[in-house]
């Protein structure tokens, strides 16, 4: 499945903690730290860029898909 070249980071967290437990634990600088406990404890950086670039989309997707036991592809379906 291709990456969208047009995602922000605003969006992917606003997803994250939509669908998938994410909680927003802090901001620093233009990073926004997320966290879930659920199956296992995870904490993630996600860049607050109007676009991100698809190599970093592609890291987050993966970090989430490895922590949550889910394939990016399922990620990916909800941005």
């Amino acid at each position: 499945m291709k990456l969208p070249r047009d995602c922000s980071g605003a969006e992917v967290v606003r997803v994250l903690s939509r669908d998938f437990g994410y909680v927003k634990i802090k901001q620093e600088g233009s990073h926004v730290i997320l966290q879930t406990d659920c199956p296992r404890s995870h904490r993630l950086a996600v860049p607050n860029h109007p676009v991100l670039r698809p190599g970093t989309l592609n890291a987050i997707l993966r970090a989430v898909a490895d922590a949550k036991g889910l394939e990016k592809s399922d990620i990916l379906a909800r941005l």
